[in-house]
């Protein structure tokens, strides 16, 4: 099921968008069969290999839901261009109030409208202020999300325990000094940088020049791709900030507890 869920999150913006548009069918096709492979071969086997938080929900629930809302509702926006219909004009004019709201002065969603070369027709330009600002506000909203998680549900203590192996793979905990340290500045460094991203990642393509260029946003599903990368990528890499600080203080507090019982008993 996680196999065919994310080979359709892969495979949707060629789905739904008109085939005159799409010249990369094959393509999808293909990438959304190895998505779905690569998933399925990591949640069926008994070692991590690079998916953190795999024993951890619902850390990668909230970014997998988060990343289809977000390409589905790009798709369907993108889509009024085309084939509109109630339900993509309603998109259309709700992205629209919110882009519009989330476009002020210093905003990535501005950021990302001024990275657009001179010379784009204003129907790019509306299109990517309402890709930009409905992406964003569904990155704000994952970012709570997980935040309530954490600090009301108390992730990950309701799963059972922790394996660190499992969930971070990528992270060896014998190595560097102590590992609440080390989880701790790795943690602020995912955070620093996730919420930096939206503003640097616009500044350099706007410094790259051709980079830029109108033709990479006036095809749909490139815009879709890069406004949904955008977004999700500082909101994935902010949650695993917080979720590594999230177990290094369960590491600590547990450390805590185990040099408690060890006074108690001597004095004992």
């Amino acid at each position: 099921m996680r196999g065919l869920l994310v080979a359709m999150l892969v495979a949707t913006p060629s789905l739904l968008l008109p085939r005159a548009t799409d010249t990369s069918i094959e393509m999808s096709v293909l990438l959304a069969l190895l998505a779905a492979m690569l998933t399925f071969v990591e949640y069926n086997s008994h070692f991590p290999s690079f998916v953190e938080f795999r024993d951890a929900p619902p850390l990668n629930r909230i970014r997998y839901f988060a990343l289809f809302a977000t390409v589905v509702i790009l798709t369907l926006v993108s889509n009024n261009t085309y084939h509109p219909t109630n339900l993509t004009m309603l998109l259309s004019n709700i992205g629209a109030g919110i882009g519009n709201g989330l476009d002020f002065p210093y905003s990535p969603v501005r950021l990302v409208v001024l990275m657009l070369p001179p010379g784009t027709s204003q129907t790019v330009v509306e299109t990517v202020r309402i890709s930009a600002g409905v992406s964003y506000l569904i990155a704000l909203l994952t970012v709570t999300s997980f935040l309530f998680a954490v600090r009301i549900l108390g992730w990950p203590t309701g799963n059972g325990a922790f394996n660190v192996w499992v969930n971070l793979p990528l992270f060896d905990p014998t190595t560097g000094g102590d590992v609440v340290y080390r989880l701790h500045r790795d943690g602020r460094v995912n955070i620093i940088f996730g919420v930096l991203l939206p503003f640097i990642i616009p500044a350099v393509v706007k410094a790259a020049g051709d980079w830029g260029s109108p033709m990479m946003f006036e095809n749909p599903q490139t815009m879709i791709w890069t406004m949904s990368a955008w977004s999700f990528l500082p909101a994935s890499m902010i949650m695993r900030g917080v979720a590594m600080t999230r177990i290094a203080d369960l590491i600590e507090e547990k450390r805590r507890r185990a040099y408690a019982n060890a006074q108690a008993m001597q004095a004992a």
